[in-house]
């Protein structure tokens, strides 16, 4: 027998009732719960797995013991940071893990401006990585994640210019947002919202995890959000940690400007200064050892860490032992003593605690509660890491309690606000009471597209044929789900489906689930034929921005706003039967392909036009003086076959292109080709110019592309970007005939940028370097952090100084770390900063050859940067370099160490620390100007 059912576009909080009620909505609390939180924030459902390969400490009875924990107890704490890697994972982990709390974090921003050691992805890019990087470091540390619409748009050294860029209600309304879906008790921070905090965007987060404190239980803020179903809700107590620069006699020591101020920290609850440091309350014991997790709690947070690799793995693992981090409270709504063992001192976490959200007549609810504690006792107590199953009958009554008791508040008489509070606790402890039967009983959900029938005798469901990664609308495909019971306590199929938010609608194609047995050591496979509506939505970023000028991001729906990511395309969800109660299981459907040098990589699937087309680069100059500019659009097929087509630009007024329009063809699903166009542009000026491609196919004509951002073992998320190429008319020169070797560090796009100048770099290997295979090059450029992405540079660099002493020129971009690697010695020192791009910029030597010829660099040639002026500035360096430029923020010494250069033998050597990496593909003409200059130093006759 076959159903038909249509999940479209709908989040996993409103499926599990349509999987339920057979396609139909069995409630008004979920059809609000569907309106306002989409991603299922709040966590008042089951959440589906992501990934196939999970943690150990995740599943099991090892994660059985940690659900009980938390079955016992109704503490939440929420922590607010500003970026990726801010947190302090061995608090969160210790509260999650040790202490059961329900625990989330909000990170203001995805740490878009940072560095990035793994890959070419900066910018949004970079913080589609980050935010990948740190729900994997999430999942060890057993936090939920919602994050803010702010943009990290760089190093910022004071509170004031993040809250200029940002807006302080924006950052509020994000706060306040997360935490009325959340409703935690307690508020914590890693910052105090002062200079100790260093960068201004960590001053931000620490001062909105104290205002949230008062302004999500006002109703008067920020009404649209208590219009969209959201209510008002008090956390009880705030913490931030410690100060991390302790207070010497020469007062706060202020690491974003390497400057001390006089000792003055602000409570912004209670709105009164000190002098006094902030005293510990509360002390966190991160070092003390699990014996579930087999480590300490901090060392496991550690282990999360480390996956943030584009910011080098964070610190590493620590030895085992004490480690205490005291925390500061900053205001409560509850008397406790100035010494408190915990966050919750003074809160009635237990699960008869929950009365008081319901002060009048709560005798049925203390005494269900006392029940449900009672069954959670019991299973505990029955507990058993071999026998993990014997748990399972109380915690079957537990959860019928808690149905039970969702029921009698829905109908009873509390108001409107005690029932909302009410229930979204209950709903909380449904979600751990179910997972907590899933742990027991060893059930499993596996969902993957179907591979090829014939995909070889080792073709096995869980071990099969590769499959497509990225679907497109209009695709017909399979999909197999297999149930497993891993205990010898038998369960029977409710129901078993699909959901989506693309729009798909599926067919069952195998038995009708509902009855099946699924026994110890038996599995329930299903499959399913599924169908993409030719204008299925496409999985993208819910959050957007026009341009890196704009240092937040658009959210086209309210109630993804704080969403990690995308909605998942496709979702199995199955309801199963434990002996009277109801058992949910989801997983967002895999692909599955073998990539060499990984193995079998699973990822979710994604649903993506059937075309990209993109402009590479984005951005450029075009000199006055061209004639003619190549330009190269990249077209993409998804198709799951030939795709044949054509690509035509739009161009500016008078502007011509050769072919006018290009024709493309693809063999198959994943090929791309770069389809070149020779432009003639017509009278040019100095002014921004825009190019768009335009792919034609199937009818349909495609303006925009996406590209797979992140590195090998981290899930791949989309970045998607209008297939536009923005041109500066450009007074820029450059010596002819350059020959240039590019040597790529950690990642940037300089070396296509050159293209703009006219000038093709060819790409070098450390091969090339250590063998001194360098002479055929005018300029030989390093790309950004060099030294740290080959090992083996430091033991080759006499091979560069060697080719600069025979009349080569070396050009160095910005290195961190112990770098000393010049013809004469130069010291980072502590690597300064420039990060306020508006930063004035001084031409000390105005007559130097680097800012003479062939372009002559004035003040004007600094207007227009973005994000910074550089990162990495020499602090000392030899009298035979010499320092042609002068920038520094606001407050700051002067700073002349981010351009040096220095004749050796009969070459030069150029360290260049000004963030060209970021400026040249942006299209920023004075940068341009600069780096013309640079390359063309070896053929500057007053150089030489």
């Amino acid at each position: 027998m076959t159903s038909q059912r249509v999940f479209a576009g709908l989040a996993a909080v409103s499926v599990m009732g349509l999987v339920v009620a057979g396609g139909v909505l069995c409630c008004q609390e979920l059809r609000d719960a569907a309106r306002m939180d989409k991603a299922n924030l709040a966590a008042e459902q089951v959440k589906a797995a992501v990934g196939v390969r999970g943690i150990a400490a995740n599943d099991g009875s090892a994660a059985l013991w940690q659900s009980l924990v938390k079955l016992r107890t109704r503490a939440s704490l929420m922590m607010i940071v500003a970026h990726p890697d801010d947190e302090d994972g061995g608090m969160l982990t210790y509260e999650a893990r040790g202490k059961g709390a329900h625990v989330a974090m909000l990170t203001l921003t995805r740490g878009e401006g940072g560095q990035n050691l793994m890959s070419a992805d900066f910018d949004d890019a970079l913080g589609l990585v980050r935010t990948q990087e740190l729900l994997a470091a999430g999942r060890y540390m057993g936090i939920d994640q919602m994050w803010g619409t702010e943009v990290d748009f760089g190093f910022s050294k004071t509170k004031e210019e993040a809250l200029e860029n940002w807006g302080h209600d924006r950052v509020l309304y994000d706060a306040v947002r997360a935490v009325r879906l959340y409703r935690p008790l307690v508020v914590t921070a890693v910052f105090v919202g002062g200079i100790t905090d260093g960068h201004g965007q960590h001053q931000v987060s620490g001062e909105m995890a104290q205002e949230v404190f008062d302004a999500a239980g006002d109703p008067k803020m920020f009404p649209d959000q208590i219009a969209a179903g959201l209510m008002p809700w008090s956390p009880l107590k705030v913490y931030a940690r410690e100060p991390f620069f302790s207070v010497t006699s020469k007062g706060m020591y202020d690491y974003a400007t390497g400057k001390y101020a006089p000792a003055r920290f602000y409570n912004y609850v209670t709105k009164v200064w000190t002098t006094e440091t902030p005293k510990a309350n509360v002390t966190v014991p991160e070092g003390e050892y699990s014996p579930v997790l087999g480590m300490t709690y901090l060392q496991f947070a550690r282990m999360g860490l480390g996956l943030q690799k584009s910011q080098n793995g964070g610190m590493g693992i620590p030895a085992a032992g004490r480690f205490d981090v005291a925390y500061h409270r900053y205001a409560s709504r509850v008397t406790t003593g100035e010494e408190e063992k915990s966050f919750f001192d003074g809160v009635d976490v237990s699960l008869v605690g929950m009365s008081s959200l319901a002060p009048g007549e709560t005798t049925f609810l203390k005494q269900d509660l006392a029940k449900i504690d009672g069954l959670v006792e019991q299973a505990a107590g029955v507990y058993k890491i071999a026998a993990p199953e014997k748990t399972a009958p109380f915690l079957r009554d537990g959860l019928k309690a808690t149905d039970e008791l969702i029921a009698k508040v829905e109908a009873s008489g509390l108001t409107d606000r005690e029932k909302y509070d009410l229930l979204h606790e209950l709903r909380v402890k449904r979600v751990q009471f179910n997972d907590a039967i899933v742990q027991a009983l060893g059930l499993s959900l596996r969902a993957q597209v179907a591979g090829k029938a014939d995909g070889g005798p080792f073709t096995r469901f869980g071990d099969g044929s590769d499959t497509f990664v990225t679907a497109v609308p209009g695709q017909s495909f399979g999909v197999q789900i297999r149930v497993a019971n891993g205990s010898k306590v038998p369960v029977t199929l409710k129901d078993a489906g699909l959901a989506s938010n693309a729009g798909a609608t599926f067919e069952d194609a195998g038995a009708k689930a509902a009855g099946k047995a699924v026994v110890s050591g038996e599995a329930y496979d299903d499959s399913f034929q599924v169908k993409l509506p030719e204008d299925a939505k496409v999985t993208r970023p819910p959050f957007t921005r026009p341009g890196i000028e704009q240092s937040y991001y658009d959210v086209a729906d309210p109630a993804l706003r704080n969403a990690s990511l995308p909605l998942p395309a496709l979702t199995a969800w199955v309801t199963l039967d434990y002996d009277g109660v109801e058992v949910k299981l989801g997983q967002e459907v895999q692909t599955l392909h073998r990539v060499t040098g990984q193995g079998t990589v699973y990822e979710p699937l994604v649903v993506a036009p059937a075309i990209s087309v993109a402009m590479s680069p984005s951005a450029g100059v075009v000199p006055l003086t061209e004639k003619t500019l190549m330009v190269s659009a990249k077209v993409k097929s998804n198709v799951k076959g030939a795709a044949t087509g054509a690509v035509k630009l739009e161009l500016p007024k008078g502007w011509t292109a050769s072919p006018e329009k290009a024709e493309f063809s693809l063999a198959k699903d994943g090929d791309s080709m770069d389809v070149p166009f020779v432009v003639t542009p017509g009278k040019m000026a100095e002014k921004a110019y825009t190019m768009t491609a335009v792919a034609s196919f199937g009818g349909k004509d495609y303006r925009e592309g996406y590209k797979t951002v992140g590195y090998a073992g981290l899930l791949p998320a989309s970045l998607y970007r209008p297939a536009t190429y923005r041109a500066r008319g450009t007074d820029v020169k450059v010596a002819p005939g350059l020959t240039v070797g590019y040597l790529p560090g950690t990642g940037d796009e300089v070396q296509a940028s050159l293209e703009n100048l006219g000038v093709h770099a060819t790409t070098l290997t450390m091969n090339d370097v250590a063998a001194g295979k360098l002479s055929g090059y005018d300029v030989v450029v390093l790309g950004v952090r060099a030294y740290a992405a080959h090992p083996g540079l430091a033991a080759a660099n006499g091979q560069l100084l060697q080719y600069a002493k025979n009349g080569g020129v070396v050009i160095v971009q910005y290195n961190l770390g112990n770098f000393d690697y010049g013809p004469y010695s130069y010291s980072l020192g502590e690597a300064e900063k420039v990060v306020d791009e508006k930063a004035p910029v001084k031409l000390v030597v105005p007559d130097s050859p680097v800012l003479s010829w062939p372009n002559k660099i004035t003040e004007r040639d600094f207007d227009g940067w973005v994000e910074e002026r550089g990162h990495g500035f020499m602090g000392t360096w030899d009298a035979q370099y010499v320092a042609p430029l002068e920038t520094h923020d606001p407050g700051q010494d002067p700073q002349k160490g981010g351009l040096l250069v220095a004749k050796t033998g009969k070459g030069a050597y150029v360290y260049v620390a000004l963030a060209l990496y970021r400026e040249l593909p942006e299209g920023v003409p004075g940068a341009y100007r600069l780096f013309a200059n640079l390359l063309s130093l070896g053929k500057n006759g007053a150089a030489n």
